[in-house]
């Protein structure tokens, strides 16, 4: 069995004194995987950047207090990629990938975007380059023998189930036609599987992210954004996947909750 956990730590420093310490000493997941950590492992402190009883591999981004994502693996990976061989966006945090026996285990944090400025016309070429990446990375798993899940923050809400407030966003990135027709391609075209929709067809979310503003995570307003996407041989093999939705407003270390799967053998 493999269990993978990913969350949007909103800041790894902030995280680490509201319970994500706790939180990661307490978890039953073989490979965490983390977006938007915002610093250097140098300014980490020890229990986060080196907790006990994980190999951690991070990929900071060149912009001070930006992006960065990482990996935590029970053991220690056979091989770690950053970045996917883009010029642009192997430098910004944003793609990291490990692999474990029989399975490569990614951490994507997918430009947020913003519609009529240069950040939407970032996370056009974003996509772009990484439809490309993940067909090919599709196809050299199959040649070894290997599955893939590509775990994070896609900043894509897919469809109408995806976000409580669909009527009103349709105009607003990570609910726009043309990226949830991308993200029809990376399941049509390339060939992937999401996960957690997969185990949970019909139903409304369940979602992964809820604005500070307002009240949006106490009348569940939210979004799901946060994915785990992977070949159909892993996916198939998916007995459960659920949102650690948090309790209460107060008991939050992120404004993203943690979405795990557990993968049978």
């Amino acid at each position: 069995m493999l269990t993978v956990t990913s969350v949007n730590v909103n800041g790894l420093r902030a995280a680490a004194k509201k319970g994500f310490v706790p939180w990661l000493a307490g978890t039953s997941a073989d490979v965490v995987c983390l977006q938007e950590v915002r610093a250097e492992e140098s300014q980490l402190p020890d229990e986060v950047r080196s907790p006990e009883g994980w190999f951690t591999a991070h990929a900071p981004a060149a912009a001070k207090g930006r992006a960065g994502v990482a990996l935590l693996t029970r053991r220690e990976p056979d091989r770690v990629q950053v970045g996917f061989g883009s010029s642009e966006f192997d430098g910004s945090g944003r793609y990291i990938e490990a692999d474990l026996p029989g399975v490569t285990v990614a951490s994507l944090y997918l430009p947020s975007g913003e519609v009529g400025t240069e950040r939407q016309d970032e996370k056009t070429r974003f996509m772009g380059e990484f439809l490309a990446y993940l067909k090919g990375l599709k196809e050299r798993a199959a040649a070894d023998g290997r599955e893939v899940v590509v775990c994070g923050d896609w900043n894509i809400a897919h469809q109408e189930a995806d976000l409580k407030n669909f009527k009103g966003n349709r105009k607003n990135s990570g609910f726009l036609p043309e990226e949830r027709e991308w993200l029809t391609r990376v399941y049509e075209e390339a060939g992937y599987v999401d996960v957690v929709r997969a185990l949970h067809p019909g139903q409304e979310g369940p979602y992964s992210w809820w604005s500070y503003r307002g009240r949006a995570f106490d009348n569940d307003t939210g979004w799901r954004i946060d994915l785990q996407v992977a070949t159909p041989g892993l996916a198939g093999r998916a007995v459960k996947a659920w949102v650690e939705r948090a309790a209460t407003h107060g008991e939050r270390w992120s404004d993203h909750a943690p979405v795990s799967a557990v993968y049978g053998p």
